[in-house]
């Protein structure tokens, strides 16, 4: 009896010994949902990317293109945001309305821009005279309507399009330089730079 004793004590030690070793083998159940992180595959490249939240943008500020500077940006970002404001000589708020001058002291903000309040005033020697070819998003464009001096300013916006208030009737609204009647009254472009120009210079680095 002892050779048969010795033989089922060690049948009995080795068996969960045995069975452990298989278990650890096999991967364990997903119970209630959830999976071990141990078990669980490293994400690819693909889905590590797809986790990247997209920016979501309204159909106005999908208007805006990338900018060289926040100051700019933010702008860019004023002045496509009061779309659709009625024009009113004088106005320059949404809402009071907005006549062209109006516009863009609105958008490029008193705090941070110093600007005078007429169109004609803002293209006599107010910022750095940019060629045509050279324009970026945030330059000012300038216009003459009916008249030999300039009587009308814009922002621009890139790819030949720029915002506006164009006249009594009319809201703000984005044109594009690409028009015959538009490229008969360009006069010239400027661009202004903000009061602190060392915030400027650390944000271009």
């Amino acid at each position: 009896m002892r050779p048969f004793f010795k033989t089922w004590l060690t049948i009995c030690l080795l068996l969960p010994l045995a069975a452990h070793a298989t278990n650890r083998e096999q991967r364990l159940p997903n119970v209630n949902g959830y999976t071990p992180k141990s078990h669980a595959s490293a994400p690819s490249s693909k889905s590590k990317k797809s986790l990247k939240t997209a920016p979501q943008l309204s159909s106005k500020s999908s208007l805006v293109p990338p900018m060289a500077t926040k100051e700019s940006s933010d702008v860019l970002s004023r002045a496509v945001n009061v779309l659709g404001t009625p024009y009113r000589w004088g106005g320059s708020s949404p809402s009071k309305g907005f006549d062209c001058s109006g516009l863009v002291k609105y958008a490029f903000n008193d705090a941070t821009f110093d600007l005078p309040r007429t169109s004609n005033a803002m293209a006599s020697g107010h910022g750095e005279k940019v060629d045509r070819a050279d324009l970026k998003p945030g330059d000012l464009i300038f216009f003459n309507i009916k008249s030999r001096r300039v009587n009308h300013v814009a922002i621009y916006l890139g790819n030949d399009r720029f915002i506006h208030a164009p006249r009594r009737g009319k809201s703000v609204t984005i044109d594009t330089l690409k028009k015959p009647y538009w490229e008969n009254h360009y006069v010239v472009a400027k661009r202004v730079l903000p009061k602190d120009q060392k915030a400027l210079q650390v944000v271009q680095r």
